[in-house]
């Protein structure tokens, strides 16, 4: 499979180079150059397939034939080490529980696929690459975790100072070995603007190789769409018209759903949930888009003023405003509301709900007011105790702590303090 740039300025990229670089030489994101739609009967007899085998066939031409199948099938198998089940709340609403991974975060998937296909790229080039990846909450622990160790990768990760919960803070900075963490004095939009200078910088790109783990790398991006499928095996022979709700910042994981879309998944619709940071629910009101600088919420992984994958969106629908509307509908929501959507699914379904599940879970009450014959699935995210100050502040009932969180709470912190895009420079030249 080649890959394009959506800025139309690079030349058609490998599958393996578009992982290793990132970006392409004109600064855009990769996109596959075709998508081949699967059989009808492969969707009608999921219920069949184990995870594993319903990933290797979604994923397999995207990655072919630089990865052999049997390596391929080795990726998949340790990448899905865990599960993803659906919890009904009521007839026309569940969630999809995207939290039972090793740093209990959605995003373990995307860091575990994309570490081991970037280990087999390297395993006989005695050449560095170093992941640069800036983070607003889960990305950093779950790159943190997913390439822990590999050979000859390093990986630098950004976050904003104050602006992620503390147990997301303890899981990207207590790891060591490879890993290392910055903590900027400012915002996700700041640590990802110094980020993409970086890929800019040539005295700097000159020195070193750059690539990135954030949903820009195709690589974390697209094994996003293993989600979709899983869930809808769980529930295809119950529910005739299935929508997934999910909670929206940089847009990678709705975008990966709306790849399995054009694998032909039957699904019709996405919602795309957004908290107080809503360039994409205003774009589908008024088809102006107009990143804006990010705001501070309780669901801080959303928190991105500009979403690097609503061009990717905009590509599988062709640019075509009309078509895009036909396909996603998209609601905001505040801290209060979520708050509240916390405390009414803790009170009448006895969940426990995180901010961002919350938030998701509030986009599909709101679909569901104008199309209530459809049966919603929100993606819950992240683990709540991630949140706890949060959740418990909530529900004010104390919240035991998984063993995932409880391995790294006593760890002593390790992080650079940075301010400005010279600081991240100097520490990537000076190791």
């Amino acid at each position: 499979m080649n890959y394009y740039s959506l800025n139309k300025q690079a030349p058609d990229s490998t599958f393996e180079n578009a992982v290793v670089k990132g970006l392409a030489p004109d600064k855009g994101l990769y996109f596959p150059e075709s998508i081949t739609p699967l059989s009808e009967d492969f969707f009608k007899n999921l219920d069949n397939l184990s995870n594993t085998e319903i990933a290797f066939k979604t994923i397999k031409q995207f990655v072919s034939p630089e990865i052999p199948e049997d390596v391929l099938k080795t990726i998949v198998e340790e990448t899905l080490s865990f599960e993803f089940p659906v919890v009904q709340l009521n007839d026309n609403i569940s969630t999809l529980e995207l939290f039972h991974g090793p740093t209990m975060a959605f995003k373990d998937v995307g860091a575990r696929f994309m570490a081991r296909c970037l280990g087999y790229f390297n395993k006989d080039n005695d050449n560095e690459v170093t992941v640069l990846v800036a983070t607003s909450g889960d990305t950093g622990g779950a790159v943190a975790n997913g390439f822990l160790g590999v050979k000859g990768v390093n990986v630098v990760i950004l976050y904003p100072s104050g602006k992620v919960s503390d147990i997301q803070e303890k899981q990207l900075t207590t790891l060591g070995q490879n890993i290392k963490a910055l903590e900027v004095n400012g915002t996700f939009d700041d640590c990802q603007a110094m980020v993409k200078t970086a890929f800019l910088d040539e005295s700097l790109t000159n020195e070193m190789q750059l690539t990135s783990a954030n949903s820009i790398n195709v690589a974390r991006w697209l094994p996003q769409l293993f989600y979709f499928v899983f869930a809808y095996k769980q529930i295809y022979k119950k529910y005739n018209d299935i929508v997934f709700s999910v909670p929206s910042g940089n847009f990678g994981n709705v975008c990966a759903g709306m790849m399995a879309q054009q694998l032909g998944l039957p699904v019709k619709h996405f919602i795309a949930s957004n908290n107080a940071n809503n360039v994409v629910t205003r774009y589908l009101e008024t088809a102006l888009y107009e990143p804006k600088p990010s705001i501070q919420t309780i669901s801080n992984a959303m928190d991105v003023g500009a979403p690097s994958n609503f061009i990717r969106i905009q590509e599988i629908y062709k640019n075509k405003f009309e078509t895009l509307k036909e396909n996603v509908s998209s609601y905001w929501f505040t801290d209060e509301v979520t708050r509240d959507a916390m405390l009414e699914i803790y009170n009448n379904y006895n969940y426990v709900a995180d901010p961002h599940g919350a938030v998701g879970y509030l986009g599909s009450k709101a679909y569901l007011e104008t199309n209530p014959e459809a049966h919603c699935v929100f993606l819950e995210t992240a683990h709540p105790t991630k949140f706890l100050d949060v959740v418990e502040d909530v529900i004010k009932e104390k919240q035991p702590l998984p063993e995932q969180i409880q391995e790294v709470m006593g760890k002593e912190k390790v992080a650079v303090k940075i301010s400005t895009y010279e600081d991240l420079k100097a520490f990537l030249l000076n190791g």
